[in-house]
C-alpha cells in the first residue's frame, strides 16, 4: 500500500512539474519580444530639419512648415530636407488640439543627428511652465551652435528668446503675446505689424496660417522663388514674397 502511495506521488508530482515547464514555455512564446526603437531614415547630402514639439504644441505651426519642409523632397535639383521630431519623451505628445504625435528622437536619451534648421512651434505653456523646462532650453542653445537656422512660430520665439539667443536680434511673435514678450524679455528688439522677421540665422514669424509664408520665405531663400511657388501651389497657396509684410535685417 505504501509502495503503491508513493508511486502515485511520484506521478503526481512529475506531472506537475511537466504541466507547469509547458505553461511557461508558452508563456515565453506568446510573450510579446521587447521592441527596439526605430529612427527615421535621413538621406545624406539634405538638410536636417528638426521639430521641436511637446504636449500642448500648436497643430498649425507644427503642421505648416512640416508640409513646406518636407514636400522639398519631391522637387529636383535641390539640396532637399529630411524632416523630423524630437521630444523629451517617447511616448506619443498631444497637441493642443488632441492630436498624438510620437516623437522620432527623445533629445534627453537618443543620440541625435546634426540639426540644420530647428523650428520651434508654439506650444500651450510656452508663455510660463516650458520656459522652466532647464533640458529643453539646454537643448535648444545646444543646437544653435552649430545650426544654420533657427525658426520659430507664434511664441515658440519664447523659447527662443528664453535660451538667449535672440540678443542683439530682430524678432516677432503671435500679435496679441508681443506686448507679453516685450516685457519679459525688455532689451529684445520685438517688432509689430509684420508676419515674419529674418535677423542672421534666425527667423521668426507670428504663427497660426501665416507659419506657411514663413516656410516659404526660407524656401525661397535656399531654393529661389521659382522652387518656393512650386512648394506653395501644391499646397494651392499663391506665394509672392512681396505681398507679406515682413522684415529682412541686412547687415
Amino acid at each position: 500500500m505504501k509502495k503503491s502511495l508513493f508511486i502515485l506521488i511520484t506521478i503526481f508530482t512529475l506531472g506537475c512539474t511537466e504541466t507547469k515547464k509547458e505553461a511557461e514555455t508558452i508563456t515565453k512564446q506568446t510573450e510579446s519580444p521587447e521592441k527596439k526603437k526605430t529612427f527615421p531614415k535621413l538621406e545624406p547630402n539634405r538638410y536636417n530639419v528638426a521639430f521641436l514639439i511637446m504636449d500642448g504644441t500648436y497643430n498649425t505651426e507644427f503642421t505648416a512648415p512640416y508640409d513646406i519642409f518636407q514636400h522639398t523632397q519631391y522637387r529636383k535639383n535641390i539640396k532637399q530636407m529630411n524632416v523630423f521630431t524630437v521630444a523629451n519623451t517617447d511616448d506619443p505628445i498631444t497637441t493642443f488640439e488632441g492630436v498624438k504625435i510620437i516623437p522620432d528622437y527623445n533629445y534627453k536619451t537618443d543620440s541625435i543627428p546634426k540639426i540644420d534648421i530647428l523650428v520651434v512651434p508654439s506650444a500651450e505653456h510656452h508663455l510660463d511652465t516650458d520656459l522652466d523646462d532647464k533640458d529643453m532650453i539646454n537643448f535648444v542653445r545646444h543646437v544653435d551652435k552649430t545650426a544654420l537656422y533657427m525658426t520659430s512660430h507664434c511664441d515658440g520665439a519664447f523659447v527662443l528668446a528664453k535660451a538667449g539667443i535672440l540678443n542683439g536680434k530682430v524678432s516677432t511673435t503671435f500679435p496679441s503675446d508681443i506686448d507679453k514678450m516685450r516685457e519679459m524679455f525688455p532689451t529684445l528688439d520685438i517688432r509689430k505689424d509684420v508676419l515674419f522677421v529674418h535677423d542672421g540665422k534666425y527667423i521668426t514669424s507670428a504663427g497660426g496660417a501665416k507659419s506657411f509664408e514663413a516656410a516659404l520665405y526660407l524656401s525661397e531663400y535656399l531654393y529661389g522663388v521659382e522652387i518656393a511657388q512650386s512648394l506653395a501651389g501644391g499646397l494651392v497657396i499663391d506665394w509672392k514674397l512681396e505681398s507679406v509684410p515682413h522684415l529682412v535685417i541686412k547687415k
